[in-house]
């Protein structure tokens, strides 16, 4: 008799640990009476609509791993959706949205525009994909599935994306009733891909192929570290669009021509944060192999302090960035984890020892925000860490490690047909798009 026994590997047990706690969040902060959830842990923090995208996608990864059972995350995607889909659509100031297009911020229990916010081209963006996800994760054929698919097909097919061009070719980045479109629109490599995809693919208001071309139009390539890299110095802009979208083996012509994809250009520059943490050249403490992670973040807010004798600005919340900055010593470890699937081989040995760096220890929420080990406060001089969690540094956790894992997401977003859509008027083409998608192709 054998007294073998199957081995554990012990990095699993690590992420499905972090997965369950990172997506505990959600559970805690969402509204059981229209499934909208809270932008942060903050007390009175509003909802954000990009933290209800998060969550939809988060679901059923939870349910596939046993931290929800179907019937809640379906309630929960159900009162989301029915919320939305009955929204205040005419603009108001005080309303929910207007065009299709939603505020960033709204009132958890009213669900009214919050704080002046602006209509969120991007936020809206990444609302709709998790309801997309949704629609592609409930397929079953009893009604409240269906009603699922029903809803987030309406709430997609209304978002006027033409509208939101303004004039132009580019998707402005907002719009507010008080001021009109943004000057802003999204041009040069930024997470707006995943708009893109979705304007492209609209069934009803899509927009032609120079919106994705003015997007393009001004990427700036650069050689950094012995990397060749379509440049954004925060990490979230390499992951945000890889969180629904499988962009492995799958080319548009700019990266054609570079005989490269996104996937891979995010590989290299997670290599390019590690590289240049461990070059250190502001000479933070903490920053090496493994600590790292330069992204839109909380961080101190201390005005100007001295590090080593040296004088850096701190930043408060900052989308931070590697190697042109800004940079005041404040590592995100969600931004880090997010990398898994384009590197595992650097950011396995960095969550590995993550407990350690960042001080969570088995925080309730997986880990922290983020700290900054240059940075002491309180009479014990503790080493400054983020007193909030961020629902948009949540999900990426929870979907980046399972699509790591399992590619749950990649794989339900592949069989969405305006997601083919989009990505083929944009371009690409290569690996799984040459695939016959099969009669279930859907949203």
């Amino acid at each position: 008799m054998s007294t073998k026994r199957n081995a554990i590997d012990p990095d699993d047990e690590l992420l499905n640990e972090l997965q369950r706690h990172s997506f505990s969040y959600f559970p805690a902060f969402v509204r059981p009476d229209n499934g909208l959830v809270l932008d942060s842990s903050q007390p009175s923090s509003p909802v954000s609509i990009a933290a209800v995208g998060f969550a939809l996608t988060s679901y059923p990864v939870a349910v596939e791993r046993g931290f929800m059972k179907r019937s809640v995350a379906l309630a929960h995607t159900l009162r989301a959706l029915r919320f939305f889909a009955a929204a205040d659509q005419t603009g108001a100031v005080d309303g929910v949205g207007f065009k299709g297009f939603f505020y960033h911020f709204l009132d958890p229990a009213s669900g009214r525009r919050a704080w002046k916010s602006e209509l969120s081209t991007i936020d809206t963006a990444i609302l709709v994909n998790g309801m997309l996800l949704a629609a592609q994760y409930f397929s079953g054929s009893s009604g409240t599935e269906r009603e699922v698919r029903v809803l987030a097909e309406t709430v997609y097919a209304r978002v006027d994306w033409r509208w939101a061009q303004n004039g132009g070719a580019a998707i402005a980045l907002g719009w507010s009733p008080e001021k009109g479109f943004f000057k802003q629109s999204w041009r040069g490599y930024n997470e707006a891909l995943l708009l893109y995809v979705l304007a492209l693919g609209a069934p009803e208001y899509f927009v032609g192929p120079d919106a994705y071309a003015a997007w393009t139009s001004t990427f700036a390539w650069r050689r950094l570290y012995g990397h060749e890299v379509l440049y954004a110095g925060p990490l979230f802009i390499h992951q945000f669009s890889h969180v629904w979208i499988d962009l492995r083996g799958i080319a548009d012509a700019f990266m054609a021509t570079r005989n490269a994809d996104y996937f891979e250009n995010s590989r290299r520059a997670t290599y390019v944060q590690q590289q240049y943490a461990i070059r250190n050249p502001r000479g933070f403490a903490g920053y090496d192999e493994h600590g790292w992670g330069l992204t839109a973040t909380n961080g101190p807010d201390l005005g100007k302090v001295k590090v080593h004798g040296r004088s850096h600005r701190t930043f408060g919340y900052r989308a931070r960035g590697a190697p042109f900055g800004p940079d005041d010593g404040t590592l995100a470890p969600w931004a880090q984890i997010a990398s898994l699937p384009f590197a595992p081989e650097l950011v396995l040995p960095a969550i590995r020892v993550l407990r350690e760096r960042d001080g969570s220890g088995r925080a309730r929420y997986g880990c922290h925000a983020s700290y900054n080990p240059s940075m002491r406060s309180g009479a014990n001089e503790s080493m400054w860490t983020s007193p909030w969690h961020y629902a948009i540094n949540q999900g990426p956790i929870v979907v980046m490690i399972e699509n790591h894992r399992t590619g749950l997401v990649w794989r339900l977003m592949r069989d969405c047909e305006p997601m083919r859509s989009g990505l083929l008027r944009a371009g690409f083409g290569g690996g799984w798009l040459r695939e016959d998608p099969g009669p279930e192709s859907r949203c």
